[in-house]
């Protein structure tokens, strides 16, 4: 006789536990996370509890510091063995307006959007990611954005009508020749942004 109900899942929590789980470990609250998952918070709670009584753990604090691994994540089959060289791959800034902000930031300082959530929207910067949340701008630290030319994105963004702090200018000549240019603009808070520039010296002709 074939069993009634749901197969059991190869896997120390459910799909949707881990769900859960996912954004106890990022820090939201029961009402982000349901928001997140498209559930109600008495089945947010649910999972939170049922997580516990699997692991055996007593507290939320626990499951923050759980590091367990979903069976079917690419970093399940990760050795992840040897020394690693540390890399910056995410930074974090926050805005009054999430939805202007975010929309500002891919149309008209053209910005690649990787993805939006509820509450947060990323951007890739090369090898880095922008992480953009709602928060009070004053606590931001200055963004600097490497761009070829930056005459033309400052014209690009002057034309846009962006707020131009400083028009690009050189702050440091390098001992091989090699000149560091910066320029800032304001965000839709008003907080500083920059992109910056190096240019290399061309090399001399040959002689003869």
């Amino acid at each position: 006789m074939r069993k009634r109900g749901r197969p059991a899942h190869p896997d120390t929590l459910t799909p949707a536990e881990w769900r859960v789980i996912e954004g106890v470990r990022h820090g939201l609250t029961n009402p982000a996370i349901a928001a997140r998952c498209g559930v109600t918070i008495d089945a947010v709670k649910l999972h939170v509890s049922s997580a516990l009584g699997k692991l055996g753990f007593a507290s939320r604090r626990e499951l923050q510091q759980w590091s367990g691994v979903r069976a079917d994540s690419t970093l399940a089959a990760d050795s992840r063995t040897g020394p690693v060289a540390w890399s910056l791959g995410q930074v974090a800034r926050v805005t009054r307006d999430l939805t202007g902000t975010a929309d500002w930031l891919r149309d008209v300082v053209g910005l690649v959007e990787v993805m939006r959530l509820d509450a947060m929207a990323f951007f890739a910067c090369g090898q880095v990611r922008l992480y953009l949340s709602t928060g009070d701008p004053a606590t931001n630290s200055i963004l600097y954005f490497l761009v070829t030319d930056i005459h033309a994105e400052v014209d690009r963004l002057r034309a846009a009508g962006v707020r131009i702090r400083s028009a690009p200018h050189r702050v440091h000549v390098h001992d091989d020749g090699t000149e560091e240019w910066m320029a800032f603009f304001d965000d839709l808070d008003g907080c500083a942004l920059a992109v910056m520039s190096r240019a290399q010296p061309s090399p001399l002709p040959p002689i003869g």
